[in-house]
Formats: structure tokens, sequence, C-alpha cells
């Protein structure tokens, strides 16, 4: 059987606000909550806001992270939700996001993290990493 130990979205929202993607309080305040209305368990947030324009974050869950970079100049932001288990859907935080921000284009694929087939486990290895 094979599996992956994690699941990562990668969204690119265009044509959004670009005062909501300047807002350094409103877009950690939007990305805290869409990893709390996933049921994901907060560990550490940290934003940054860019002079003259730009938003960095992250919101690290105990699942993994939920991070954001946005261009206002652009109304484009590039957005990822990696989760790890069972609990956590990260597609439930990226659909959050993106009707908060109200994009006018959205693009988003998810990558499985961490494959390997259950019946061979993993190495040495791969175990301590």
């Amino acid at each position: 059987m094979v599996n992956a130990l994690g699941r990562h979205i990668l969204c690119e929202i265009y044509g959004c606000d670009p005062e909501v993607l300047n807002s350094v309080d409103g877009i950690k305040k939007l990305m805290v909550d869409a990893a709390l209305s996933a049921g994901a368990e907060i560990r550490e947030v940290a934003f940054h806001k860019f002079s003259p324009f730009g938003v960095s974050g992250v919101v690290v869950i105990s699942e993994s992270h939920l991070a954001i970079h946005t261009w206002p100049e652009y109304g484009y932001a590039a957005i990822d939700v990696f989760t790890c288990g069972e609990t956590v859907d990260p597609w439930h935080a990226c659909d959050y996001i993106v009707d908060k921000f109200q994009p006018e284009h959205m693009n988003a694929t998810e990558i499985k993290r961490g494959i390997f087939d259950r019946r061979k486990g993993l190495s040495k290895v791969q175990a301590i990493l």
C-alpha cells in the first residue's frame, strides 16, 4: 500500500483587492482563521509587512504550516497549505482563504509529500529524519 505523509496545496490567486493584500493584520487574521476552520492546532504565527508593499507570513501548525506572500501591486498572492496526518484537510483551509480574498482567478494544485510503500516501511535514514 503506497501512502503519503502529507498533502501540500500550492495556490495562486489573481485579481485581488490590493488594499486587502497589503494589510498585514488582515492577512494574519485570515490565515489564522483558515487554520482554525480546518481544525488545525496553531503553534506559532509570524508575519512581516514589506515597504512599500507586500506581506509574507506563516502559521505553523502541529500538522505542518500555512504560508503566504502577496504582491499587492499585481493583485496576486502565492499560498501554501501543507498538512500531515489524516485530521486536517488542506483544501478546507485553502478554500477558506480563497473565499475571503475573492480573487478574479485561482489556480491550485495538490502535491503528495513523503510518498512511500508502507509494506516496505521507512529506511533507517528516512526514519531518523
